[in-house]
């Protein structure tokens, strides 16, 4: 029998409702439906040449992300992010995040490194080219590879139910110039305490690179209003 394992499917293709969850996504955390904004199903639909049913379908995952709310009698809109929502969930992050690194650091494999360099590498990349979705999904992986290596499964379940929220924050203070130290090389250090094994190291580099990214969102929120 003819072998067929390089025909062999490794990803199977998105379903249209996914394609439209990614656009509709990458719309709100780039800023392009402003916080706030109406999200009108029927313009909705002509512009991205789906049915309503199928937007409707994005727009429910996207309110389960927290991207998204219902408002009585005025219909699915941007949620809305000020600093009193910011504020909590960087101090959240700070607890999870700090206690992550530093479980991880103690006991990183040679894979584990192997995996945390290779996102780094792929944030530096997406950062140097200005490609802020693939920016999103490289630093998503970072934390992935530093929580699960850890075993703390349930503070990245907790992660996740928040990662709409942390993405648009990621997405605002990550974008920024005038940052002293830019996010990916605040990131690197974290990597490099890792991968010294050192983990008050990682713990103080995650302190650090959020109390930065905390300042920004505070500042870039107060200006947005």
């Amino acid at each position: 029998m003819t072998q067929l394992d390089d025909l062999k499917i490794t990803h199977p293709p998105q379903t249209l409702r996914e394609i439209v969850l990614e656009r509709m996504r990458s719309a709100i955390l780039s800023g392009r439906f402003a916080s706030g904004e109406r999200l009108v199903e029927r313009t909705l639909c002509d512009q991205l040449g789906v049915s309503r049913s199928v937007v409707r379908e994005a727009i429910r995952y996207l309110e389960a992300e927290g991207l998204v709310e219902i408002m009585p009698n005025k219909g699915p809109m941007v949620a809305r992010m000020d600093w009193a929502q910011a504020e909590q969930i960087y101090e959240i992050r700070q607890l999870l995040e700090q206690s992550a690194a530093a479980a991880c650091a103690e006991t990183a494999s040679a894979t584990v490194k192997a995996d945390l360099q290779a996102a780094t590498h792929a944030i530096e990349a997406a950062s140097a080219a200005n490609q802020s979705a693939a920016l999103i999904a490289a630093t998503t992986r970072f934390y992935e590879v530093i929580f699960t290596a850890a075993g703390h499964h349930i503070a990245w379940e907790v992660v996740q139910r928040l990662n709409g929220r942390i993405s648009r924050l990621r997405a605002m203070t990550l974008a920024t110039t005038d940052r002293r130290v830019s996010g990916p090389v605040r990131m690197a250090r974290i990597c490099e305490a890792i991968l010294a094994n050192d983990p008050d190291g990682a713990a103080q580099a995650v302190c650090n690179h959020l109390d930065e990214a905390a300042k920004i969102a505070h500042r870039l929120l107060k200006e947005a209003k």
